[in-house]
């Protein structure tokens, strides 16, 4: 599946995600700057945050209860379709996901 990490400085970092991989495991893959996670995915840094194109929020879900906690501590201003990377699973319904990676 493809996904499509936009940066607030305009630029765009596409890439082939293995069904199964973390979106954040992704981006670390593939150097996406702005997506650190320092907690490896444990759900408990929120430094892997990334705010999803609306026209994928559907696909995509809403947090969970303990990730809605945790997003009220990112390092960029929390928006309505704000997720942790680390949170969300690349499978074939989100081949195009579009995400976006918030300045920091």
């Amino acid at each position: 599946m493809r996904v499509t990490w936009k940066l607030a400085d305009g630029r765009e970092i596409a890439a082939e995600v293995e069904p199964g991989l973390s979106l954040m495991e992704a981006a670390l893959a593939n150097s996406v700057p702005g997506v650190i996670g320092e907690c490896g995915g444990c759900l408990s840094c929120a430094t892997c945050h990334v705010v999803v194109d609306p026209a994928w929020s559907d696909r995509t879900g809403a947090p969970g209860e303990f990730e809605d906690a945790m997003l009220d501590i990112t390092a960029a201003e929390r928006q309505p379709q704000s997720r942790l990377s680390c949170q969300i699973e690349a499978h074939p319904d989100l081949d195009g996901l579009v995400l976006h990676v918030p300045e920091t």
